[in-house]
């Protein structure tokens, strides 16, 4: 962990699933303009993977791919909120909503995505799930 790092709690809305990710105080976020992300009010946080433990819930995700079939979309099986998802941008890394941190961040800076075309715009992301311990 590094040292301005901070340890958030996350659940999905019943808190079937919760896990826990570092991160920085101040968060980099993006909300981005693709279909699903748009519908669902997505707030983009994406870690690498040894920044994000699930701590329970594993058999209540489901997984939906569509697409390229790349993005692993997971959503709580009971209460349907995806808290967290393998994102095709970041292979590599988690991509965590920040909606369903708790409790809410309160320290971030949010940059809009156009991820309604994605393959022109993915490249700016791919640095997010670097760990860089």
């Amino acid at each position: 962990m590094i040292m301005n790092e901070i340890n958030y709690k996350g659940s999905c809305h019943c808190g079937a699933v919760q896990f826990e990710v570092y991160a920085p105080q101040h968060l980099e976020l993006d909300r981005c303009n693709c279909s699903i992300c748009f519908k669902s009010g997505y707030l983009h946080l994406i870690v690498p993977k040894s920044k994000f433990k699930l701590l329970q819930g594993n058999k209540q995700l489901s997984t939906y791919r569509f697409g390229s079939l790349i993005a692993a979309h997971t959503f709580c099986k009971t209460c349907g909120i995806k808290p967290f998802y393998t994102p095709r941008s970041n292979p590599d890394g988690i991509d965590v909503n920040a909606h369903c941190l708790d409790p809410a961040p309160t320290e971030y800076t949010i940059t809009e995505f156009d991820g309604q075309n994605w393959e022109q715009h993915a490249h700016k992301l791919a640095h997010k799930s670097k760990d860089n311990n």
